[in-house]
This record gives C-alpha cells, sequence and structure tokens, in this order.
C-alpha cells in the first residue's frame, strides 16, 4: 500500500513544503543547466522565507487549490510534493508544482495535479512550466498547450535607454482598472493579488488611460510582471524597468505574441535564450503581456 497520502495544503506544512520545493527546484535546474549559464545555488534563507510567505497568502485566499503530498513516518512534515493553484474569478492558474526526486515515477505527481485540476472546475487555466520531461507531459496529458518561452539576460547597456514619458508611480486605487484591463487580457484580474504584489513590488502604471498598463518591478529592477493593452506603452513600461537595474537583469516569460520585448531586450543589448514554456488551457496566450511566475 502506497505510504504517500495527498491532501489539503496546512498552514503547519508550510516549513515542510518548502524544503521540498527547494530541494526540487535545485536537482531540477541542476540537471537542465546550459553550459553558459550560472551554477546552480540553493536558495537562500531570504527566498525560503518569501516562498512560505506567499504560500501562506495562497491558503488564506483559495486554501482549495493548495494540496500537498505526505509520507507517513518521514517526521518533520514529511511533505514529497506539492501542487499550489488558485481561482481567480474566471481563471484558474498553477502557482508551484513538485515532488522531490526520490518520489518521483510513483505517480504522485498524477494524484496532485488531478487534484489541482478539479480544483479548476473546468475554468481556463495558465502556468508557467519548466523543461522537466515528466512534468510537462503530465501537463499535456492534462489538455495544456506547452508555448515555448524566451527570456533576455545580460547587463543593461546604459547608452540605449530612451527618454521614457507618460509613466507614474501606481497607488491601490490603480487596482480597478488593473483588473478591467486583466481580463481582457487573461480572462480574469488578478484580485487579490495585486495587494500582495504592491506590498513587496514597485509598481509603474500609465498616465494615460486610453492606453492603459502597468508593471511590477522587483528590488532588482526586473520586471515581475507587466500588462498593457498596446505594445508601445509595454515597451515603455519595460525600458523603465530596465532603466531600474543593477547589474545582470533578467526578463523573463516572454512568448512569440509579445515580441515587442525581444526587441527592447536587443536593444538594450542583453542576450536572448530559450527557457521553458506557458501552459494555457482554454485561453490564449495573453499578450502584450509578461507573466509572472508565481502570480501568472
Amino acid at each position: 500500500m502506497d505510504s504517500v497520502q495527498v491532501r489539503l495544503m496546512r498552514e503547519d506544512d508550510l516549513a515542510s513544503a518548502e524544503r521540498a520545493s527547494a530541494l526540487t527546484f535545485f536537482e531540477a535546474e541542476r540537471s537542465t543547466r546550459r553550459v553558459s549559464d550560472p551554477e546552480v545555488e540553493p536558495r537562500s534563507a531570504d527566498a525560503s522565507e518569501q516562498w512560505i510567505d506567499r504560500m501562506r497568502f495562497y491558503l488564506s485566499v483559495d486554501p482549495g487549490g493548495c494540496w500537498v503530498a505526505v509520507e507517513e513516518g518521514t517526521g518533520a512534515g514529511g511533505v514529497v510534493g506539492f501542487a499550489i493553484s488558485q481561482n481567480r474569478g474566471r481563471l484558474w492558474f498553477l502557482a508551484t508544482y513538485g515532488v522531490l526526486p526520490s518520489h518521483q515515477a510513483r505517480g504522485i505527481g498524477k494524484r496532485l495535479m488531478d487534484a489541482a485540476l478539479d480544483h479548476a472546475d473546468g475554468r481556463p487555466g495558465i502556468f508557467s512550466s519548466s523543461v522537466h520531461a515528466g512534468a510537462t507531459r503530465r501537463y499535456r496529458l492534462g489538455g495544456f498547450s506547452l508555448h515555448p518561452q524566451m527570456r533576455m539576460v545580460g547587463t543593461v547597456d546604459r547608452s540605449t535607454l530612451p527618454t521614457v514619458d507618460g509613466l507614474r508611480e501606481g497607488r491601490a486605487d490603480d487596482f480597478e482598472w488593473m483588473d478591467r484591463l486583466d481580463q481582457n487580457l487573461r480572462v480574469a484580474g488578478h484580485g487579490p493579488d495585486h495587494g500582495y504584489m504592491l506590498g513587496t513590488l514597485r509598481l509603474v502604471v500609465s498616465r494615460d488611460m486610453t492606453k492603459p498598463g502597468y508593471v511590477y518591478i522587483d528590488d532588482r529592477g526586473r520586471a515581475s510582471l507587466l500588462a498593457a493593452e498596446h505594445p508601445e506603452i509595454a515597451q515603455k513600461l519595460l525600458w523603465e524597468a530596465l532603466a531600474s537595474s543593477r547589474g545582470r537583469t533578467l526578463v523573463n516569460c516572454i512568448t512569440t505574441p509579445n515580441e515587442w520585448a525581444i526587441d527592447v531586450g536587443l536593444a538594450a543589448c542583453l542576450d536572448i535564450g530559450q527557457e521553458g514554456y506557458i501552459a494555457v488551457r482554454g485561453m490564449l496566450v495573453p499578450a502584450p503581456y509578461l507573466a509572472s511566475g508565481h502570480f501568472l
């Protein structure tokens, strides 16, 4: 009899789930690392705290989408797998998913994904996927289309930075129109996710409400989530993020419908490469849009 139980996540699972996540993704990144990539490093203590805080937020908003696989008798929580998904209005997204390498190929991933997809209840869905062969097979069998992503990395050539106007700092009272824009681009608004992101990221928005757009920028000057009605506004927002970058930066989750981002990255002298997939079901790939790996 299988000693692994798949059940809803509880708050007291968070520390064990974080350890399982850190090990799972460390091994996955190390196994798929390209020669030109930097050495893979273990998750930092700060990043671990941020992971736990984000999962606690998901548990508070939509606990029915948060699942763990727990092995009996392993102690310290015993989490060996996790599938954290969320419903936002008419949209479902998968925030993170994985199974410890020592427990893969035992059907645990399928059980976790089945539980998360049951929670979707037929909604359109979206998530960002690695290139892990077992995971991508599971996604395709779940009815998702896999669209290759690109990323751009490097140090911005400061001499290429244009003068960007028409933007301002964002506020909580922008969330209403931001959600309307989200609905047009990705079926549903981010809802409570905007409040969480505003607490941890810088928000920059378009001044012109006839051409709305916004970008969340992290403390290293990287665009964490970008949405716009027109590519020209999207490019301005991305340039603003690149202007605030320090040292090497990253622009990721670039899909073919978002070639406007490639044009900006090339102009800034960043290098282009491939990076996993955006998986969608029942919807188009959003554009102009750079998805967040966590909030999609």
